[in-house]
């Protein structure tokens, strides 16, 4: 006998079988009632404790199933698949320590039990802890090899760290598993961001035709689309995503999007009240603000000025300009002297005479295949897709780290002051986003802010020598910009004439442009977006965890039923 094991006169085999068909034809309630008229007349019947679990959990009573899990446990506390079935529960109570408690003890008895390790990596996944969940997401392949499911579930973990190749390798794995159209939807996302914008469209392509009624998939195939410039189809996929799901968040934020870009701000309001994401309110006052209605701006400005912490680098713009423009105190305490947080210097390495990294990355972005976005901002120019530093060359993930190391620098200048930029500083330094700019004769980029990003920057690759004009090609800030209303001149501006192998930091919320250059030489930077870490909102979607529904797999003699000689297993996907 296993220990802890109880005895005690336990149902036959009639009875058990009557329990698991009610529960097998969806008669849950039944099932409920059976279960306790059974643990009436036997309280030590651990199979009973099990079905009445999972048939109070299919009725949604998580909290009645958890302490029919527990009590079953305490009949036998070695049944690993019963406390992966608490696990189950307590993950959909939201009680995550508890339920990855319960995994592991599922996986310390059985250590072959794959959708353990599965579930548990994807607990571990929600808590950012991703290198422990792809150690549980690969012991699940290594134990069961066509878990596509885990092959799916790591890719989306390991493009998290920003390992584009062996995400988009785990995709592939999946897919030659089993062809599916999440599978399709999750490459189609690494691919996007490696840059591969063709790619990524066939395979948003075919997830579309695998699932014609996939929402997701429609507007994020818009969205590569508005990368490539082609605004048509994008509105296209946008308004399909929309007539499937009315309401869709991310395609009415996408629709917004496209009428805030085009100077249509009364047409971006209502989508952004629908969207309610992101930085949705930001750009409802915005939109207000371009189109001159200055009191109802005010009116819902001053509710979000008195939240706690004032860590919006959009509304910081538009507060600022706001409280500039109507000579106002400004009461939004992000950085309310932007201007006096630019940062400039040299990197070293990048700066040197015949610098071999500086070589090295120009030879990267003239010679690799990376995808151009538009950028309806950037004349006579060209800008990069996808996440610059999130690709496999040795010389972006080189530069990478130098930048960190000068984000620190400049956190330490600024440290302490009294500002929600620096109080709430990144204490990690992760790339939202980074893209190179190519510019020829004539290029500049017009005034703008990064209205995702909290502290921005660029280094300096190559700059036109031959400049006509004193600040030709150099980098202009101010705290006005992007044709914003004004009823004054009364906004401080301050030009950079940067060096080769230069860094400039500065807050996302500072105006800045390019000064056209009119020499016929190339002008190339890298820029980039930092912010504090949140959670994972990537738009590849995660595989749903799994749940193990318990029968006996056995003849139900009641004298062996104490001994639970074996268990199958029913994934629920």
């Amino acid at each position: 006998m296993k220990q802890g094991v109880q005895t005690a006169r336990q149902p036959g085999q009639g009875e058990v079988h009557a329990l698991f068909n009610l529960y097998n034809t969806g008669q849950l309630q039944a099932a409920e009632a059976k279960a306790r008229a059974l643990i009436k007349q036997y309280p030590s019947a651990l199979v009973v404790y099990n079905v009445l679990g999972v048939a109070l959990e299919g009725q949604g009573k998580f909290e009645e199933a958890v302490q029919s899990y527990r009590r079953a446990l305490a009949i036998n506390p070695a049944i690993s698949e019963i406390h992966f079935n608490l696990g189950s529960v307590l993950s959909q109570l939201g009680r995550d320590d508890e339920a990855m408690t319960a995994y592991q003890r599922a996986i310390a008895i059985s250590p072959g039990l794959a959708v353990a390790h599965f579930n548990l990596a994807t607990l571990l996944q929600k808590k950012q802890l991703l290198e422990d969940a792809i150690k549980h997401y690969r012991q699940a392949v290594v134990i069961e090899p066509g878990f596509f499911e885990a092959y799916g579930a790591m890719g989306t973990a390991l493009q998290q760290q920003g390992h584009l190749d062996d995400a988009i390798a785990c995709y592939r794995q999946s897919l030659a598993i089993s062809d599916h159209a999440l599978g399709h939807f999750n490459l189609a996302t690494a691919l996007r961001d490696r840059g591969a914008l063709e790619q990524a469209v066939s395979h948003y392509r075919q997830a579309i035709v695998m699932q014609p009624n996939y929402p997701d998939a429609h507007n994020n195939l818009g969205e590569v689309f508005r990368d490539q410039g082609n605004m048509e189809n994008a509105v296209a996929c946008y308004l399909q995503a929309l007539r499937m799901q009315p309401g869709h968040r991310a395609a009415s934020f996408n629709m917004a999007q496209f009428f805030y870009d085009a100077g249509k701000f009364i047409e971006a309001i209502p989508y952004f009240e629908d969207a309610r994401q992101e930085d949705w309110q930001e750009r409802i006052l915005y939109c207000l603000y371009k189109s001159e209605q200055y009191e109802i701006f005010r009116r819902r400005l001053i509710p979000m000025l008195e939240v706690k912490e004032h860590v919006s680098p959009f509304l910081a713009t538009l507060s600022t300009h706001y409280a500039t423009n109507f000579h106002t105190d400004d009461g939004y305490r992000f950085c309310k002297q932007p201007m006096d947080y630019v940062f400039h210097r040299s990197i070293k390495t990048l700066a040197e005479p015949d610098s071999p990294l500086l070589e090295q990355l120009l030879n990267d972005i003239n010679l690799t295949e990376i995808a151009e976005r538009k950028q309806g901002r950037l004349h006579h120019g060209m800008q990069s897709a996808g996440n610059l530093f999130k690709r496999k060359e040795d010389a972006f993930r080189e530069l990478a780290d130098l930048i960190r190391a000068e984000v620190l620098a400049y956190a330490e200048q600024f440290k302490g002051q009294d500002c929600d930029l620096m109080r709430h500083f990144p204490e990690q330094v992760e790339f939202a986003s980074s893209w190179y700019v190519r510019m020829r004769q004539g290029g500049h980029l017009t005034s703008h802010i990064h209205e995702i990003g909290w502290l921005s920057g660029c280094v300096y690759l190559a700059l036109p020598q031959q400049v006509q004009g004193q600040h030709d090609g150099c980098i202009e800030f101010s705290t006005h910009g992007d044709d914003y209303p004004k009823l004054h001149d009364d906004f401080p501006a301050k030009t950079i004439k940067p060096a080769v192998g230069d860094i400039v930091l500065f807050p996302s919320s500072l105006f800045h442009r390019t000064i056209p250059f009119h020499s016929d030489e190339e002008r190339i930077c890298i820029a980039f977006d930092i912010k504090p870490a949140t959670t994972f909102t990537q738009k590849a979607l995660s595989f749903n965890s799994m749940k193990v529904l318990l029968f006996t797999a056995f003849n139900l003699v009641v004298a062996e039923i104490a001994e639970i000689a074996a268990w199958s297993l029913r994934l629920v996907v």
